[in-house]
Order: structure tokens, then sequence, then C-alpha cells
């Protein structure tokens, strides 16, 4: 018996790691959740967009030639949790009851920190519509600065925590990015003077 499935026989731990988008034969197949009950469910997703200070000014000061970089960049999160099932194969379309999508400047870890939740009453999960809405908002940040900040960089997108189903509460531990650990204000070397 292996350790990792004690008591479980090989057929058994064979399951357990089956991928569930795919069936037994190796084609793509979307997981039927027509037998789950619905539960209240939610997700919360965060990325992280790296910026100049003077970006992080501008973007403050609404100085941005592209517009109001927070307020776009929040609708564009919402927006895109609404069409996940269009972005993502296999996932399922699911009735969204709640989308957030909070944006807040942070200069001490030089760019801006977008928080993205979703919310349903489902059969299955809103993970994928909390990450998409947190990629797409920093993707949005990253277009809108693009021209006057050529070392924008998108980055750390994860789940933050999830909460409802089957498996019920779920958070990521806390661990110190290594960005975090930077002096406030501290950045990378630039592009060419590496």
């Amino acid at each position: 018996m292996s350790d990792d499935f004690p008591g479980k026989a090989p057929s058994e731990r064979r399951d357990k790691r089956r991928l569930t988008h795919v069936s037994r034969g190796g084609r793509p197949r979307m997981v039927d959740v027509s037998a789950k009950p619905p539960t209240a469910r939610r997700a919360t997703a965060e990325a992280f967009v790296t910026l100049e200070q003077e970006t992080i000014s501008a973007i403050v000061d609404g100085q941005v030639t592209k517009g109001d970089v927070l307020t776009v960049a929040e609708m564009a999160g919402v927006m895109a949790a609404k069409r996940t099932s269009d972005l993502i194969p296999l996932c399922h379309p699911i009735p969204l009851t709640d989308v957030v999508v909070e944006i807040t400047p942070d200069r001490s870890a030089g760019g801006v920190r977008v928080r993205a939740s979703a919310a349903t009453v489902a059969g299955t999960g809103v993970e994928m519509e909390a990450m998409t809405a947190a990629a797409v908002a920093a993707l949005t940040v990253y277009d809108m600065v693009k021209g006057v900040d050529r070392s924008a960089t998108v980055r750390d997108l994860e789940l933050v925590e999830k909460i409802g189903g089957k498996s019920g509460e779920w958070h990521r531990p806390v661990v110190r990015r290594q960005a975090d650990k930077q002096k406030p204000g501290a950045r990378g070397p630039r592009r060419g003077q590496r």
C-alpha cells in the first residue's frame, strides 16, 4: 500500500487522483454537477501589478491619459467574471449573485493590489470567476499604463480563499513574498540594467 492514500487499493488511488475534466478515455468533458445541491459559495482571488512610483502617483491623481484606471479596471474585472464560462473551456456557466473588484495602490510594495471576490448559490464553485476577475482587472491596469510605464508587470495571480460546497472552507496560508521583503519603494533592476 502507498502512503499517499493509506488503506485504499491501487484502483481507488487512481480514481482519487484522476482529473475531473478528463474522461477515463482521456477526452475533455464538462463535469456533471446536476446531482449536487445548490449551496452558497464565495471565492476570493488576488493579483499584483508592479509599477513605477510616478505611475502610482498618476493613477491616484487621475493623471493617466487613458482615464480613471482604478474605476475602469474594476469594471473590467466585474464584466470578466460574468464571461468566465465563455473564456475558460469546460467551466460551468453559473448565476453570480455578487462580484466585487477592489484595486488598491500600494506604494511600499511598488504597485497596485487587485482583489476580486465572486459569490453564487449553485452546484459548483466560483473560483474561476474570482480568478478571471482579478486577472482581467490587472491586465486592464497594465493596458492603461503601458504607454507610460514599460516596466509594469502583472504577477502573483492566486486564489486566496474559497467558502462553501462539499470541500468547505479553504484559505491560502500567508507567505511573505520576495517583493514584500524588499525595502519600501525598492524595485528590481530595470530592463537593460541587469
